[in-house]
């Protein structure tokens, strides 16, 4: 493993000393926001973690390794450098052994951040099913990877341009638990409610870390979905939303977008149509879950301390 995975002197450190180490996705630097809000939330978010007393490592492929933990540098390089392979479960080894820069999405961060022995990972949403998806087939590879790799996952909930109800059906068939972060609904991302439940309501970070330490004792293969609800401040009208989705998701059809370019040609969309409230929606929530997942990681290494 030492030939693939490079981790940086802060996450070192931070293992050494045992301090809480919160794994953070790549593609929202490369792919899911421009230049140069992606650097600078990208930097602020890794602030915020430190702040809650636990340390960030976003991860990304360079140089023919997995780095865990960025330089700023790295960071921009990231954000500035077209061409980055988006990098899913089936892309991993490809781009690893052809020295391309590749940034990890929910599926590859967690296989890395596992391979890191990293077990909460922040990001802003998972993928899912697709709308439509029962003639394309087109279901994200993050489930079935909550299905199989030990890290949970705290998130915004599920992209509000996937359909959601079937994204949780998925999640339920395969035993991944969907927590409520102080909410009994599922957020939809740019919203705080989807109008679907979850599993458990938890309204603190320990009860969170108490749940996960147990399943993993009892050897229950997989991660969990930690269901976090942006501010109220930043949500957007679910109705208003839905209607520009629509509209994007008719585009991408007609240019016959498919595949991995259907999320980032639909988020720019949605950036465009509402003026930038989409993506002020997709920083703050990123930024409150980060809040979140670094309390987690806290109380997750005060349980096993115990």
């Amino acid at each position: 493993m030492k030939n693939w995975l490079q981790l940086s002197n802060e996450v070192l450190e931070a293992k050494k000393i045992g301090l809480p180490v919160v794994a953070l996705e790549s593609t929202i630097i490369s792919h899911g926001m421009p230049y140069p809000q992606n650097v600078k939330t990208a930097k602020k978010v890794e602030q915020i973690i430190r702040d809650q007393g636990a340390v960030p490592a976003t991860i990304a492929i360079m140089d023919g390794k997995i780095k865990v933990g960025l330089t700023h540098e790295e960071i921009d390089t990231l954000a500035k450098e077209e061409g980055v392979a988006k990098v899913s479960r089936r892309d991993l080894a490809s781009v690893l052994t052809s020295n391309r820069t590749g940034a990890t999405t929910v599926a590859a961060t967690m296989i890395c951040a596992e391979l890191a022995d990293i077990d909460v990972f922040v990001t802003g949403g998972i993928g899912g099913v697709h709308r439509g998806a029962e003639k394309t087939m087109d279901v994200s590879a993050d489930l079935e990877e909550l299905a199989k790799t030990n890290v949970a996952v705290v998130c915004a909930g599920a992209k509000s341009i996937l359909d959601i109800g079937l994204t949780l059906e998925y999640l339920e068939t395969k035993g991944v638990p969907v927590v409520g972060y102080q909410t009994d609904e599922f957020p939809a991302f740019y919203t705080a409610k989807s109008g679907f439940g979850v599993d458990i309501t938890v309204e603190e970070a320990h009860e969170v870390a108490k749940m996960l330490h147990a399943k993993w004792e009892l050897g229950l293969q997989g991660g969990a979905v930690i269901g976090n609800p942006l501010p109220d401040e930043s949500a957007l009208d679910p109705k208003w939303i839905d209607a520009i989705i629509q509209e994007a998701l008719k585009e991408a059809s007609q240019n016959e977008i498919s595949g991995k370019e259907v999320t980032p040609f639909l988020l720019d969309r949605l950036k465009e149509k509402s003026e930038g409230k989409t993506l002020e929606s997709n920083i703050s929530l990123v930024e409150n879950n980060a809040r979140v997942g670094a309390e987690i990681a806290v109380q997750l290494t005060k349980e096993r301390q115990q």
